[in-house]
């Protein structure tokens, strides 16, 4: 065993027995290379990744490539979920070096930590013009042996190039005109026949769709809609265990790449309870419920958070462990084994049903889950209890148990707004859980750590992206129990927030002023597969501002979105939560809420609650109490008419006339938000 034997990392364990002489990313590591006079061999990736398993099968657990390494390099290994940080900056190199990127990331370094070559995966053998992992390695080794100053030279006109190509966040000024070009260049991007944006690979435009709901335009809804039924019908959606893959291979959502990431689900149940109160639908309840359940049942961690992803990989149905593992295991299904657990006439039945093949829709035969249409609804559920109860004797994948602070704090978000709109108090208590433990074992020493496991906390520090995340659901689960100490938390954390990763203009740096140094200081303002660390704390900061009404918060969040007003403008795909932000700032009826109910607790109040937790604009916030309570402005001076509960619709802390029943607020709210 290797040093990573002592990592927290799931993803560094998986390598604990390589014959590489892995070091986790740090001083020691680069100490050693100085050293040595060596370079470093930089290594990233992530535990549920398909081709960071392949690399480490043929490459990492070879005792003649390990020698190689070990002979050359100081290697180091880095989970990219662990240390975003690292994995931004190198992931700029490594795009710039070759015009792509990936996992596994491979990355040779100087030992003060420039890179001076890149890649992603490399085969053990010469392959579509790659060379061999081994061939690679003798080729750098003898390059920093006999042409060193070539190698440094490179390495210092590549962070010269990196530094004069800085991504920056393009400000702009943002009205209804600019709102409606954005909009344009969404639809072009738009698949008609599939839905989704662009073509293949198709990821969940996650941030999109909340930015398409808040808008709430006839196109707008329609490309929402659409894109939602196409994700929940397709491969995409596990359609019997709940819960979405992390992307398509393909433009029709038919094959995903099988991992199950935390942070997709959680901001995917954000976009289908938006959807739902948009446009109630069996289909998007039905998602809801069963994204919510996975999330209970499969990545729930003993200490009350989440775990951060599923794999991709596991060994197939019947090989008794003798064999390797394979990409979508678990998840695939030939017409054999329909009938196998199903019998003749309901295995036949569920592959019609399920779109499952002869030839078969993704390899080896075997088909992914599709459900194209709505069967016979009672017999559809049998036939899938019975279908996923007989997964469940298939070799599981494994499943990356760490809990991560940002995605921790998307999914207390999401479950605490489904778990008021779909009037689930056993979802809202799952939702309070995770968010003490995050505070409990990742808030030290005034600052907030990334990232724990088995009940204890990591070393990794956090970013903008972890203090913005948990931020919000402090505020959200604040709001959703009247508990003053949420409050107090999220203030620590945003003024944190706003003094540690303030870039000295309007935006923020994606990592902290005491952080440690990198050779660059990373500050990317486009959404990818999460939202930006920019446009995640101007959504914290502006819901904070809702809630308390304290004006400075709000302030500094419009201050920071206008930094990326033209990204909105020219790349809208990639600033989907900055566009929602501007569509709430700007729309007519999108302008967001707060609504004071006061009352005893009981039946009128609940009313009151759930219609506005179901009609509120997005970024709206909703308390109830029984009166004045320490903590929120918004109940102050607020009381119960003739001892009814009542409702009290605010902008900016000024108040409409009150209500005492929930279709009278309903009509209210329809008024205040009407375009």
């Amino acid at each position: 065993m290797n040093r990573l034997r002592w990592s927290r990392s799931p993803y560094l364990l998986q390598h604990q027995d390589n014959p590489v002489d892995w070091y986790e990313w740090g001083p020691e590591a680069f100490d050693r290379a100085r050293e040595r006079d060596v370079p470093v061999l930089l290594s990233v990736g992530y535990a549920a990744c398909h081709w960071c398993h392949v690399m480490a099968h043929e490459s990492f657990e070879d005792p003649d490539t390990a020698a190689l390494v070990n002979r050359d390099f100081v290697a180091v290994k880095v989970d990219r979920e662990e240390r975003p940080d690292v994995d931004a900056v190198y992931m700029r190199a490594t795009q710039a070096m070759t015009g792509q990127g990936g996992w596994p990331m491979t990355v040779f370094l100087t030992p003060d930590r420039r890179p001076f070559y890149a890649g992603t995966y490399f085969p053990p053998l010469p392959r579509h013009g790659l060379p061999s992992f081994g061939q690679l390695l003798e080729a750098i080794g003898s390059a920093w042996q006999e042409r060193r100053s070539g190698v440094l030279t490179s390495a210092g006109q590549i962070v010269e190039h990196l530094a004069s190509q800085a991504v920056t966040a393009l400000p702009g000024e943002l009205g209804e005109a600019e709102l409606d070009e954005a909009l344009t260049a969404l639809r072009a991007d738009f698949d008609p026949r599939h839905a989704g944006f662009g073509g293949a690979p198709k990821f969940p435009p996650s941030m999109v769709l909340e930015a398409l709901l808040r808008d709430g335009g006839e196109d707008a809804l329609l490309m929402a809609r659409q894109t939602l039924e196409a994700m929940a019908r397709g491969g995409l959606y596990d359609q019997l265990g709940g819960g979405f893959a992390r992307y398509s291979v393909d433009a029709a959502w038919v094959v995903p790449h099988f991992e199950k990431m935390l942070y997709d689900n959680a901001l995917l149940l954000g976009a289908y309870t938006h959807g739902w109160r948009r446009s109630p639908s069996a289909l998007t309840a039905r998602v809801v419920a069963e994204t919510v359940e996975w999330l209970l049942r499969e990545m729930l961690t003993p200490e009350g958070g989440f775990a951060a992803s599923l794999d991709a990989d596991s060994l197939p149905p019947g090989s008794g462990g003798a064999a390797h593992a394979e990409e979508g295991a678990f998840y695939a299904w030939t017409p054999a084994e329909l009938r196998a657990v199903l019998g003749p006439d309901d295995g036949e039945w569920a592959a019609q049903v399920f779109e499952v093949t002869d030839a078969g829709t993704f390899e080896h035969g075997r088909s992914t889950l599709q459900l194209l249409a709505d069967p016979e609804p009672e017999r559809l559920a049998e036939v899938r209890r019975r279908l996923a109860a007989a997964r469940e004797d298939r070799p599981r994948p494994g499943r990356d148990d760490k809990v991560v602070a940002a995605w921790n704090g998307w999914t207390v978000d999401a479950l605490v707004s489904a778990a008021m709109v779909f009037d689930r108090p056993d979802w809202l208590a799952a939702a309070r859980t995770a968010a003490e433990l995050i505070w409990r074992l990742h808030w030290v020493d005034d600052r907030l750590c990334r990232t724990s496991r088995l009940g204890e906390v990591g070393q990794a520090p956090g970013i903008l992206e972890d203090y913005a995340a948990v931020a919000m659901a402090a505020t959200r689960l604040a709001a959703a129990v009247a508990d003053p100490v949420w409050v107090d938390r999220a203030r620590l954390l945003l003024d944190v927030l706003l003094e540690a990763f303030d870039d000295g203009g309007s935006g923020f740096f994606d990592t902290a002023a005491d952080a440690e140094e990198l050779y660059a200081r990373p500050q990317d303002p486009t959404d990818n597969a999460t939202p930006s660390g920019l446009s995640a704390a101007v959504h914290a900061l502006q819901l904070f501002a809702e809630l308390t009404g304290e004006d400075g918060y709000a302030e500094r969040a419009e201050r920071a979105a206008a930094t990326a007003g033209g990204l909105v403008r020219r790349a809208p795909r990639f600033a989907g939560w900055l566009l929602a932000d501007a569509v709430s700032r700007h729309r007519p009826g999108a302008a967001p809420v707060q609504v004071a109910v006061v009352g005893t607790p009981g039946p009128g109040r609940d009313a009151l609650v759930r219609a506005a937790y179901r009609t509120t604009p997005a970024g709206s916030v909703v308390v109830a109490g029984e009166g004045d309570r320490p903590g929120f402005a918004l109940l102050a001076d607020r009381a119960a008419l003739g001892g009814v509960a009542t409702a009290y619709v605010c902008q900016h802390f000024v108040c409409r006339l009150p209500v005492t029943t929930a279709a009278a607020l309903t009509e209210q709210l329809a008024v205040q938000t009407a375009r």
